[in-house]
C-alpha cells in the first residue's frame, strides 16, 4: 500500500511544493526527505488517514528547516506563509503523524490543478524538447535521474546537467507556475501533449514503466481538462496501443499488427479507448490526436478497414505535415492493397536516418517480390535499430528473404 501511495502522491506533493517555494531543487529535496521519513514511520505506525496531507505538510516543514539552516528564513518567510491547518493533518492525527512546524501547516483541501500547472511549467517553450520530457518525468513521474538517463541512452551525469540547466532556466527566466492564459493555451497544450506522447513512445519501444507513466500523465490531463478534446484523444490513443503490448513481442520478437494473437489484447483498455474516441469525435472539430486515436480504434477491429485508415491518414497528413505520418500512411496504403503507390510515397520521403523508413520500405519491396532490394533495406533498418525485439524481428526477416545474389 505504501508503494501505491507514493506513486499516487509524488506528483501532487512536488507540484504543491514547487508552487509554494518557486524553487524546483528545494522542492524536490524536501519531497524526497518527506517520502523517506514516511517509509520509516508508516511501516512502524501505519499509514495516516490522509497520506497526501501528511506528505505535503512534512515536505513543507522540511523545506522551512532547510531555509532556516541556510539563514535566509527572514527573506523567504513571506513566500511560505499558509493558512492554519485542519486538525486531521496536525501532530495528533493518528498513526504516522508528523510534528507540525510552528511556521506552516497544511489544509486538507488540495488544489488538483497544481499537477497541471507543474506539467505546463516543465513544458514551457523556453525549454528544449528533451529537457521538457526529462523534467516532466522527474517532476510528475518521480523517476530517478538514472532511470531517465537510461531512457534517453545518455550517461547519468549528462542527464543531471540537463535537468539542472532546465530548472535553472525556469528560475532565472521567471517561468510562471500556472496554466497559461486562454489565448495561449492551445499552443502550450500541444507542447504538453507532445511531451507525454514522446514519453509513451519511448516506453512502447521496450520500457513498460515509461509507457505506464505516460498513460498516468494522460489521465491526469484528461481529468483536469475535461473541456479540451485532445487530452482525452491522446489517452485513447495510448490505451489502444498499450492494449496490444503483450501480443506485440510475446517471445521477444516483434509481431506485426496483422499477425498478432488478438486473444492476448487487453480488451478492457480497448473499450475504454473506444469510448473516449466516440466522445471526442462527437465534437464539431478534431485535432491530430483525435484522428490518430480514430486510426488506433479502427486497427482493433476484427476486419480492419484499411481504405478508411488511409483516408484518416490523409487527414492527419494535412493536419501535421509530418513526414513520419506520411510514412505511416504509406504502410496503410500497402495493407490497403496498393504497394506500388506506397513505394512511391516512401521513396519521396527524406528520412534516411530513420529506422522505420527502411523497415517499411523493406516490407513493401518484399510484398512486391523484390527480395534483393528488400534485403538491403532490412539490413539498413537493422543498422539503425536499438530495441532488441525489433532487431530480432529484422534478423528473422533477413533470414526469410535470404542472401542477395
Amino acid at each position: 500500500m505504501i508503494e501505491q501511495v507514493f506513486r499516487d502522491e509524488w506528483g501532487r506533493v512536488l507540484a504543491s511544493l514547487v508552487g509554494f517555494l518557486g524553487d524546483f531543487d528545494l522542492a524536490e529535496e524536501a519531497t524526497q526527505e518527506a517520502f523517506a521519513l514516511a517509509v520509516d514511520r508508516w511501516q512502524r505506525d501505519g499509514v495516516p488517514r490522509n497520506p497526501g496531507a501528511w506528505l505535503t505538510t512534512t515536505a513543507r516543514n522540511r523545506a522551512i528547516d532547510r531555509i532556516r539552516r541556510d539563514r535566509v528564513l527572514a527573506a523567504k518567510l513571506p513566500l511560505v506563509a499558509v493558512p492554519d491547518a485542519v486538525a486531521d493533518s496536525g501532530p495528533d492525527s493518528g498513526p504516522g503523524a508528523e510534528p507540525a512546524s510552528e511556521e506552516v501547516t497544511m489544509s486538507e483541501t488540495s488544489i488538483p490543478d497544481e499537477r497541471l500547472e507543474l506539467i505546463f511549467t516543465c513544458c514551457h517553450p523556453a525549454l528544449a524538447t528533451e529537457a521538457q520530457v526529462a523534467l516532466t518525468l522527474r517532476a510528475l513521474g518521480g523517476l530517478s535521474t538514472e532511470d531517465i538517463a537510461r531512457a534517453f541512452l545518455v550517461p547519468t551525469e549528462t542527464m543531471k546537467r540537463r535537468l539542472s540547466r532546465a530548472k535553472n532556466k525556469i528560475r532565472t527566466a521567471g517561468v510562471p507556475f500556472r496554466v497559461p492564459a486562454d489565448h495561449v493555451l492551445p499552443e502550450r497544450l500541444a507542447a504538453v501533449l507532445g511531451v507525454v506522447y514522446l514519453i509513451f513512445n519511448r516506453g512502447y519501444s521496450g520500457r513498460d514503466d515509461l509507457a505506464a507513466e505516460a498513460i498516468r500523465l494522460g489521465r491526469v490531463l484528461a481529468d483536469l481538462m475535461p473541456d479540451e478534446p485532445e487530452p482525452a484523444a491522446l489517452l485513447a490513443l495510448m490505451l489502444c496501443h498499450d492494449a496490444r503490448r503483450t501480443a506485440r513481442a510475446p517471445d521477444g520478437v516483434l509481431v506485426p499488427l496483422e499477425e498478432q494473437d488478438r486473444t492476448r489484447w487487453d480488451h478492457a483498455m480497448i473499450a475504454e479507448g473506444r469510448s473516449l474516441v466516440d466522445r471526442v469525435l462527437a465534437r464539431p472539430s478534431r485535432g491530430p490526436y483525435a484522428v490518430q486515436a480514430a486510426i488506433a480504434v479502427l486497427q482493433t477491429e476484427d476486419q480492419i478497414d484499411w481504405p478508411e485508415v488511409v483516408a484518416l491518414y490523409d487527414e492527419l497528413v494535412t493536419l501535421t505535415g509530418s513526414p513520419v505520418v506520411e510514412l505511416n500512411r504509406a504502410a496503410a496504403v500497402t495493407l490497403a492493397g496498393a504497394p506500388e503507390r506506397a513505394l512511391r510515397l516512401v521513396e519521396g520521403l527524406d528520412l534516411d536516418g530513420y529506422q522505420y523508413l527502411h523497415s517499411t520500405r523493406a516490407e513493401i519491396l518484399r510484398r512486391l517480390d523484390r527480395p534483393d532490394e528488400a534485403l538491403v533495406a532490412y539490413r539498413r533498418a537493422l543498422d539503425l535499430a536499438s530495441a532488441e525485439h525489433e532487431r530480432r524481428y529484422l534478423e528473422r526477416r533477413i533470414a526469410e528473404v535470404g542472401p542477395a545474389d
